[in-house]
């Protein structure tokens, strides 16, 4: 299919994962890597290799993998020769999709399939399907379930992930499940789906993929499996194995459209999916996926079963042994390459490590260096646990030929430059005591809230509990001098995700400064003593 595609764009090499740091200082974590200053303003874009610097984005070398934030994967050429010559004719969408998924499930051997804006996309149009079965009268009424036979999803509490608002987007009630027991009883008439994310717990309990499978079939209930990251299987090893779908990500391993998901599984459900997806009104629409895309996906699943996943693996590990190699010439250095375990992100990696205090910098100050100067590598400071060891590493898969030698040579130049004797840094005496309630102000973007911070002060150690809009979290954080650090975070155990990391000075019963969020940027905060007895902040 692709003999006359490769010619039409030059063919570069096919293919270009804690903690506080030990030598980190010890009453802070290791500060968030800057970002370097963005221009202040944008110039006209050109077309070309420069075209993310002609409007004043710096572009990076991945190190990292396929993360969303840092723009996924780079699609293969024949998926962008396939996409420019869709972009180049007008067609029937439903017609398209009809004809792609045919071709996918010749190719998979899955009875369907479906291309989505992205697997979350692929998730809310599936469950929306389980909840309607295809019928229009009910599909507009998302996420509004009222009177609907069905409205509930099923999610173990090991699979809850920050992904599955897609299916909450629905407006079905999610119940979490832990063991077989508990999974078995949920069950009931009013469960549209089943819902898990791969991993190894899925393998060892205390609820397993047989246990999933196996009772929903028996209800005759769907299961969604999300496999996002993974490496497509042919013939599909979820679906083998009695899941009703499983989906994937077009830009992860697959490295078609970056804004592309597949679904593969049960015929007439992937049918209805596609009804409540865009261009079709209703919940979908804004997860709208183009005839670009659709035929990119195509394009790239093509290319997966034709592609050397050894060979691909072995050129992989020849890189990270190219640049350990390069790094160990500097005395003290130590670096293992790592190969992958299972399918899931699945690349070769290199961890290198070394002793702080010896080369007088840490891997978090490494990783700093190399995001905020040129050329711009992206990759994760790391080191070994109580070791004492700091380090950092580089994840391959995502990384193109010719990023070898400059992710060495520079790691290399940073390693190697002689420093001042390093000293870990020693906290100060605090300006005062933080002990009691505060009343924290924070301005977000577009709007403000109100937060409580009930704070225990011991030293320089900062303990309590983070009080935000709905839920209380429990925090850490440190003083010193007046340089104020709190931390708080929400983990994935609900279906969502949410970590605050408050930086500021102390002045007398008065604190300020800047608020990071993580993926959801940052803000400004300014808190005040809270004055018990006078009816409000003091």
């Amino acid at each position: 299919m692709f003999d006359s595609l490769k010619d039409v764009f030059h063919r570069r090499e096919l293919f270009r994962r804690g903690g506080l740091l030990s030598a980190a200082p010890a009453f802070l974590s290791a500060p968030r890597r800057a970002s370097a200053a963005a221009p202040a303003t944008a110039g006209k874009l050109q077309l070309g290799p420069d075209i993310y610097k002609s409007i004043g984005v710096r572009p990076l070398i991945n190190c990292r993998g396929t993360l969303t934030v840092i723009s996924g994967s780079l699609e293969l050429p024949e998926v962008r020769a396939a996409v420019d010559a869709a972009g180049q004719h007008h067609v029937v969408l439903d017609e398209l999709m009809e004809s792609a998924a045919r071709r996918l499930a010749e190719i998979t051997g899955a009875e369907w399939a479906l291309m989505a804006a992205g697997c979350a996309a692929g998730m809310a149009h599936t469950t929306a399907a389980c909840v309607t079965g295809g019928n229009p009268d009910l599909h507009v009424r998302i996420p509004d379930l009222t009177g609907f036979a069905k409205d509930e999803v099923v999610i173990p509490k090991a699979s809850r992930n920050e992904y599955d608002q897609a299916i909450r987007s629905v407006g079905v009630r999610i119940i979490e499940v832990g063991d077989a027991a508990e999974y078995e009883a949920a069950l009931g008439p009013k469960v549209a789906m089943v819902y898990i994310m791969t991993g190894p717990r899925m393998e060892t309990g205390p609820l397993t993929y047989d246990q999933v499978y196996g009772i929903a079939k028996k209800k005759n209930i769907p299961v969604f499996t999300d496999a996002a990251a993974e490496m497509l299987t042919v013939p599909n090893a979820y679906l083998q194995r009695g899941s009703t779908f499983v989906g994937y990500s077009g830009g992860k391993c697959l490295r078609g459209p970056q804004c592309s998901g597949l679904v593969l599984g049960r015929k007439d459900l992937l049918q209805a999916a596609w009804v409540s997806s865009a261009p079709h009104h209703g919940h979908g629409r804004a997860m709208k996926i183009g005839k670009e895309e659709i035929v990119g996906l195509v394009a790239a699943v093509e290319m997966w079963v034709q592609r050397d996943h050894k060979k691909e693996d072995e050129m992989w590990t020849g890189w990270m042994q190219t640049i350990a190699d390069r790094v160990t010439k500097v005395d003290g250095v130590t670096a293992s390459v790592r190969q992958p375990r299972g399918i899931n992100n699945h690349s070769p990696g290199l961890s290198i490590n070394w002793d702080p205090a010896r080369l007088g910098i840490t891997g978090e100050e490494v990783s700093n260096i190399l995001w905020t100067t040129e050329p711009r590598i992206a990759l994760n400071a790391g080191g070994r646990g109580n070791s004492g060891q700091t380090g950092i590493s580089i994840t391959a898969y995502m990384m193109m030929a010719e990023d070898v030698k400059t992710v060495a040579d520079r790691v290399y130049a940073i390693l190697s430059a002689k420093r001042p004797e390093w000293k870990p840094e020693t906290p100060k005496t605090p300006a005062g005591d933080l002990t009691g309630r505060w009343d924290v102000q924070i301005q977000f973007a577009a709007g403000a809230s109100e937060h409580v911070l009930y704070v225990k002060q011991q030293g320089n150690q900062l303990v309590g509990t983070h009080q935000g809009d709905f839920t209380a979290r429990d925090f850490t954080g440190a003083i010193s001098g007046d340089d104020v650090r709190i931390s708080s975070n929400i983990g994935e155990v609900h279906g969502a995700a949410l970590s605050y990391r408050f930086t500021g000075k102390l002045t007398g019963d008065s604190m300020s400064g800047d608020l990071d969020m993580g993926e959801y940027l940052g803000a400004k905060w300014t808190a005040k003593r809270h004055g018990f007895g006078r009816g409000g902040a003091g």
